[in-house]
């Protein structure tokens, strides 16, 4: 029995290593591409240094708080903690191991990562005018040693530790340090080549490295040595209930004591000087149970994610987004108050979704526009056209989560701009998050009546990671469910007084509460109809399953003979395994070149399924601290398509592990063809497409 069989549930940490590994995996995979390799080493890095910043800073606030925490599924956050960092070194070493497979790699394709005691002549002059031209000003040393208040070291950064000496007098040494500027000039850049079949890559650091003499001149020293670190810093902003201050001001407040939270893990070159390393310890205030974590030269490989594209030789094998057929020569408007539609992302073009709010802005007779914002792109056409909306005269309401985690700053800006061109922004619900996607657009008619249509969707506003994430969009103009999506609207301007909306909803199931009630119910069902020896079957698919209650019904079904099918991309926390299951749990999870992001439920329903999309997985936070939408879906070729996608899902066998007790995250292997879930899908909808351009159907 391993140490997770001995809980009721996988502790939430534990399974995060666990999804983080399956990322790890990808960069392991020699059938992929190797700039793919590449980017997924990228992805893993820039997940754990989120990782740490988040979950670790909160079981260490835990354990300060001792009992007076509250724990959900931790009970005892030192043991994790500890557990943690088994794992994460662990991880550590597969990581090296996989970037010097990769670094021979990329010398077989003739890509050469060059450290600035690799330059040839040519190169050493080019280094050392690029740095002159390009990189000094953002070059700012600082001499450690004689600063009384040692400086507060930047989360997201990386800084090079530099020791220096005289080489006639070792023993007078003096420490510096100098941030990385790569956030303002990027990490790679190209080097003239000898050969023109050769690419050679040189890191920002090593510019700076090649360049120290000149950066110290004035101190006279002539021996240098240098080496790459990180912290990372507790990043959850504390906002307390105290209502006189303004949310505004809170955040700001926060992002700033962000800057300044304890640091939870201090990564480091192992061939760091010794007495740098020491130095650095005590002048950070650290300890072990900081997580002092040797590395490698490198660090901060989230830059990896952008590697330079145009070295490698392999051509990109991400086929491009298509056209939805309904939607490629017609105003989306048209279409949808006609018939529902279904965008799947990233295969369909997120085009239409931008153009369904430009349609509205110049639209005479649209009076308003409705919509909740969480993650926008960084040149949003969305708030685009939302201000083009404005200026034509029509009622913009925009609900705006200030507090969606890492975009706070962002968002602040997207509310003075929005503000400033006259929509009414709502940014504020105590103790609630606004993470629901949906739209309203009121629409007047020829007979001087009102029509509502808009959406419901699984995945955020944002035409950058709709290219890279799996979701669903419902656009409807179904008066039953815009109107629950005004109800919804109505509660996000009323929040004190307005529960009551949410109450009153009739087929959207909003969060925090009724969405849990309506599940348990419908799980009920369910192990109703296997109690009778009558088919029950519950097919889910989300982001993460961690809720203790969710939890321990899915438990009470499968023992009842419910057919349970998951498919679950990062934490699950559930035992998946149990002789006491009448029949086997089916849990896998993909980790492929999309990030699978969209929410879609299945229930038997007595052979008349119920479908279901949401904004929420089953996380205690989506279901009791969230405002969500969870939408039905009733178009019977929507619903048809929806399971379609979850079947191929199910039969991946390529892409897909097994999730059960031990995390062992062992890939699904069959003797059947290979199935690749995220191909499978891309030519299953542009073949349907093809059909229904061809036809004119739905």
């Amino acid at each position: 029995m391993t140490q997770h069989e001995k809980r009721k549930f996988i502790v939430r940490d534990l399974s995060w290593l666990s999804f983080n590994a399956r990322v790890l995996q990808e960069a392991a995979d020699t059938s992929e591409p190797l700039r793919e390799r590449i980017r997924f080493l990228g992805i893993f890095s820039n997940n754990m240094d989120e990782f740490f910043r988040v979950r670790v800073a909160t079981l260490r606030r835990m354990i300060q708080l001792g009992n007076k925490a509250k724990m959900h599924l931790e009970n005892n956050p030192q043991q994790i903690i500890d557990e943690i960092q088994m794992t994460v070194l662990n991880q550590q070493g597969e990581f090296n191991r996989i970037w010097e497979e990769l670094k021979l790699k990329l010398k077989e394709q003739k890509i050469y990562l060059r450290t600035e005691k690799e330059l040839n002549v040519e190169q050493q002059i080019f280094v050392r005018n690029h740095f002159e031209e390009e990189v000094s000003s953002d070059v700012i040393p600082l001499m450690i040693e004689n600063i009384r208040d040692f400086p507060t070291l930047r989360d997201k950064s990386i800084f090079l530790g530099v020791v220096m000496w005289r080489k006639e007098s070792a023993l007078k040494r003096r420490y510096a340090l100098i941030e990385i500027p790569s956030k303002a000039l990027g990490r790679f850049t190209i080097l003239p080549s000898p050969n023109p079949n050769e690419h050679h890559i040189i890191l920002l650091e090593d510019i700076i490295r090649a360049n120290l003499p000149e950066i110290f001149s004035y101190f006279g020293y002539n021996q240098y040595s240098s080496h790459i670190f990180k912290v990372t810093r507790d990043a959850e902003i504390d906002i307390d209930e105290d209502i006189s201050m303004d949310i505004i001001q809170k955040l700001e407040k926060g992002l700033k004591n962000r800057k300044k939270g304890q640091p939870v893990r201090f990564v480091y070159d192992r061939e760091m000087d010794p007495g740098l390393l020491e130095y650095l310890i005590r002048r950070l205030n650290l300890s072990k149970r900081d997580n002092l974590i040797p590395g490698g030269r490198i660090h901060n490989f989230k830059h990896f994610m952008d590697f330079p594209d145009q070295v490698f030789k392999e051509k990109k094998y991400r086929k491009k987004p298509f056209d939805h057929p309904l939607l490629s020569d017609n105003r989306v408007s048209d279409i949808i108050l006609k018939e529902d539609v279904m965008l799947n992302f990233p295969y369909h073009s997120f085009l239409p979704m931008i153009n369904l709010l430009r349609e509205a802005a110049f639209d005479p007779d649209v009076t308003t526009i409705k919509i909740t914002c969480y993650r926008l792109a960084k040149n949003s056409k969305v708030v685009n056209a939302l201000i083009n909306a404005v200026r034509n005269g029509k009622e913009v309401i925009v609900m705006l989560e200030l507090r969606a985690r890492f975009e706070e700053e962002a968002n602040i800006e997207w509310k003075s701009r929005l503000e400033d061109e006259g929509a009414k922004v709502l940014i504020e619900i105590p103790q609630l998050k606004v993470h629901s996607k949906i739209c309203l657009i009121k629409k007047r008619t020829k007979d001087n009546k009102f029509v509502m249509y808009g959406f419901v969707s699984t995945g955020n506003l944002n035409e950058k990671t709709a290219r890279v994430y799996g979701d669903h969009c419902l656009l409807t103009s179904n008066q039953k469910i815009m109107a629950d999506v005004n109800r919804i609207f109505n509660f996000l301007g009323n929040p004190n007084s307005g529960m009551h909306y949410l109450k009153d909803c009739k087929v959207i199931l909003p969060s925090p509460m009724f969405v849990k009630q309506e599940m348990l119910r419908l799980i009920d069902e369910e192990i109703k109809q296997a109690r009778k020896k009558k088919p029950a079957a519950i097919t889910l698919k989300m982001n993460s399953l961690s809720d203790e209650e969710m939890i321990l019904k899915l438990y009470e079904a499968a023992k009842a003979g419910v057919q349970l099918k998951l498919i679950i991309r990062g934490i699950f926390c559930m035992l998946s395994e149990n002789k006491k299951f009448l029949k086997p749990v089916k849990a896998i999870s993909i980790v492929d070149e999309y990030l699978e992001h969209a929410r879609v439920w299945v229930f038997h329903n007595r052979g008349k399924q119920k479908v279901y999309i949401s904004s929420a997985d089953w996380m205690t936070r989506n279901l009791e601290h969230r405002v969500e939408a969870t939408c039905p879906v009733w178009d019977n070729e929507l619903k048809k398509e929806l399971i379609d996608i979850l079947d191929i899902q199910l039969q991946d066998n390529v892409k897909a592990r097994v999730l059960d007790n031990g995390l062992n995250n062992e890939y699904v292997r069959t003797t059947k063809k290979k199935i690749r879930s995220q191909v499978e899908t891309y030519n299953y909808l542009y073949n349907k497409s093809k059909i229904q351009r061809e036809t004119g159907s739905n």
